[in-house]
């Protein structure tokens, strides 16, 4: 039985839909850090459905590339974060700019 790639892009099309909600509304730097990550994925989603419809491992390949810089990305991020946290520990993402000085 063969999943049509309509079905692919309406459940990448959901997490993108989730996750930029998850990232607009939500003003804690970890929450929207995994909102973030539910995009890339959605992104992710997509490429690897297109890539089996189409039967090309190009879709494959930037696949593996977005998992790579999402992890460093997240990484990177979430090392700001805790910094962040250990400074204050109730963060607003309007409160990062504030501690510039």
């Amino acid at each position: 039985m063969q999943i049509p790639v309509g079905d692919y892009l309406a459940v990448s099309a959901a997490l993108f839909i989730t996750g930029a909600v998850g990232f607009l509304l939500r003003r804690n730097p970890i929450t929207m850090l995994m909102a973030i990550e539910l995009m890339w994925n959605a992104g992710n989603i997509a490429f690897a459905a297109f890539a089996r419809s189409f039967v090309d491992m190009s879709g494959q390949i930037f696949v593996f590339i977005v998992i790579t810089v999402a992890a460093a990305e997240a990484a990177i991020a979430l090392a700001i974060v805790v910094m962040v946290f250990r400074r204050r520990p109730h963060v607003d993402v309007d409160d990062i700019s504030i501690m510039r000085g």
